[in-house]
């Protein structure tokens, strides 16, 4: 039986000993998941398995039955709330924040796992690495943040005083630095990028700042008022990643059969409805805003996609593939 099999197998077991008052060998069984032998000698293995390694089970009569748990002090971190399993996947959930890495919001998260993960007993930290055999985090493409601690840390202290900050700010479209003074109202990781979102007060309308394109900030005296109606989730609902401006439409395309496998099981956009055809080929849906990004997405399937509509979409797709290729008219 492969190692992974037994960890995964181990962790379930794990997640239900947490429980109290344990849980009986038919009930173990019963709630082994399904990709997995249900029988009693494999579960007694992984029991045996646990308490090899320094996880400390009780077994007790309850009601005429002998029931397995983990030991008191082991199921529960009183001071945290946490449990033991709960408290590993922390761990190894840190590396999702890579992009902030050297930033004080990476440096705290790390500050609080380190203080948690010392609550932890040994046995634990174990099956921690243990883990890490089995998960690898691919965050992707991303910027990396380092440079920028004072600019996030000056953006968070805006956000929870609720001031005003003044800021230099480099626009890609304009090739320029200009000043702002901005509202902040969010910081959002998204696309492997943070973005400040706030409303601005020379568009007066709410805008998305990439982080790493404020030249400087300052907090100025003046305290604002996020209206009680705003909803980061609304405000960027038309984005398929990070860009949001253009028109919302209704965009429709056509996969083949040999894309099509991996395409249906990824939610790309929360507008996003698919049907499986009976060749195989699948159709989607989105509504989405029409711009750069949108355009570039599509393309990234090259010849495995078909454009439906609508037309207008459909040139500039076709405009941008003849500029890739160099091709004229």
């Amino acid at each position: 039986m492969p190692r992974n099999d037994q960890i995964t197998r181990q962790w379930h077991l794990l997640r239900q000993l947490e429980g109290s008052p344990g849980r009986s060998l038919r009930e173990l069984v019963d709630n082994v998941p399904d990709d997995y032998p249900k029988n009693a000698r494999t579960v007694r293995r992984d029991l045996e398995a646990l308490e090899a390694v320094g996880f400390p089970l009780v077994t007790e009569r309850y009601y005429g039955q002998t029931r397995w748990r983990l030991m008191e002090g082991f199921r529960d971190i009183p001071a945290l709330g946490f449990s033991a399993t709960e408290l590993m996947a922390l761990l190894l959930g840190r590396n999702l924040l890579k992009p902030l890495e050297g930033t004080e919001v990476a440096e705290s998260l790390n500050s609080a796992l380190s203080k948690a993960s010392a609550a932890l007993p040994p046995q634990g930290h174990e099956y921690v690495r243990s883990l890490e055999h089995m998960f690898s985090v691919g965050i992707g493409p991303h910027k990396n943040y380092r440079r920028h601690r004072q600019t996030i840390d000056l953006i968070s202290q805006a956000i929870d005083k609720r001031r005003t900050a003044q800021m230099r700010y480099f626009s890609a479209s304009r090739n320029g630095t200009g000043r702002r003074e901005v509202d902040p109202y969010f910081l959002r990781l998204a696309g492997g990028g943070l973005y400040l979102i706030g409303h601005c007060h020379l568009r007066k309308e709410v805008r998305m700042f990439a982080v790493e394109r404020i030249r400087s900030i300052a907090l100025t005296d003046h305290p604002y008022q996020m209206p009680l109606d705003f909803k980061v989730d609304e405000y960027v609902q038309d984005a398929l990643g990070i860009m949001r401006s253009g028109r919302r439409i209704e965009v429709e395309l056509l996969f083949t059969k040999k894309t099509a496998a991996w395409v249906k099981d990824k939610s790309w956009h929360p507008s996003q409805e698919t049907q499986l055809l009976k060749d195989g080929r699948l159709k989607m849906t989105l509504k989405v805003a029409d711009n750069d990004e949108l355009v570039g997405w599509i393309l990234s399937f090259g010849s495995q996609v078909q454009f439906i509509s609508p037309a207008g979409l459909r040139q500039k797709v076709r405009d941008e593939a003849r500029g890739i290729l160099g091709a004229k008219g």
